[in-house]
């Protein structure tokens, strides 16, 4: 493996300026961006910035010294999360936001046996739509947090009876181990106005008013319901404790 020993000081020059230290109570966020990003959306393209971040235990200004490791870091067997960014999302006064956790099956493949690929589109097309808006792409919550491996056990057991709660408890899991705690360091990062949360799961929005975001209004996110995902969805509901389609946003209280 070839590594860097040292860099040319107009490579570290332009990277320097597109990174951000986010101290944490383990170490360190570093968050790259923007970067123009122009998206397909049905047939239009939407410009987007995009930003990715690392999570690192290492706290430290000198940048070039964290690039300098990544050659050796062998990241691409690892996930890294990101946000793309649209319109003027630090002021403008309302402002999209959705949390959408990673779904290989769904987001890339299309699959129908969820309805994540669709709710991805959905809440692009509807941030680009309203103007201003982030969508965060969680990449450690794959299957609610389990990770694909471990996902594609659980289809396993789903297709002979068990439900994705059951599935997931039965290999071990928690139903739901998802964390928001990066994603909104990040999000605070980026805007301190309130937003309005794409979102048809109450913990999502715990996790936001419990970290002290202003959280002003939620838009749900139903729809491409087929004989595939109608357990899925139904269970989501009935077990994962999501708001039923139509439901009103709760309070601040």
């Amino acid at each position: 493996m070839s590594v860097v020993k040292s860099f040319d000081p107009n490579v570290i020059s332009l990277l320097q300026q597109k990174i951000q230290l986010i101290k944490t109570d383990k170490g360190a966020i570093y968050l790259v961006g923007p970067i123009k990003l122009p998206v397909n959306l049905f047939g239009e393209t939407y410009l987007f910035q995009w930003y990715c971040w690392l999570n690192c235990n290492e706290v430290t200004e000198d940048f070039e010294r964290i690039v300098a490791k990544l050659s050796a870091a062998n990241l691409a067997e690892l996930q890294q999360s990101s946000v793309l960014v649209h319109g003027d999302f630090q002021q403008a006064e309302h402002a999209l936001i959705r949390f959408h956790s990673i779904c290989h099956t769904g987001d890339i493949f299309g699959s129908k046996r969820c309805d994540c690929g669709y709710q991805l589109k959905q809440s692009l097309k509807h941030i680009a739509e309203h103007g201003h808006g982030a969508l965060f792409y969680l990449a450690n919550h794959e299957g609610r947090g389990i990770g694909l491996f471990s996902k594609a056990l659980a289809y396993i057991l789903q297709e002979n009876g068990y439900d994705t709660v059951d599935a997931n408890v039965q290999l071990g899991f928690a139903d739901d181990a998802r964390d928001y705690g990066d994603a909104i360091q990040v999000l605070k990062t980026l805007r301190i106005k309130p937003v309005t949360l794409i979102t048809n799961n109450p913990k999502k929005l715990e996790a936001l008013r419990k970290a002290g975001l202003d959280v002003e209004e939620r838009v749900q996110l139903w729809g491409d319901v087929s004989e595939y995902n109608e357990k899925y969805l139904k269970t989501k509901i009935e077990r994962s404790g999501h708001f039923k389609e139509g439901d009103a946003c709760c309070d601040n209280d």
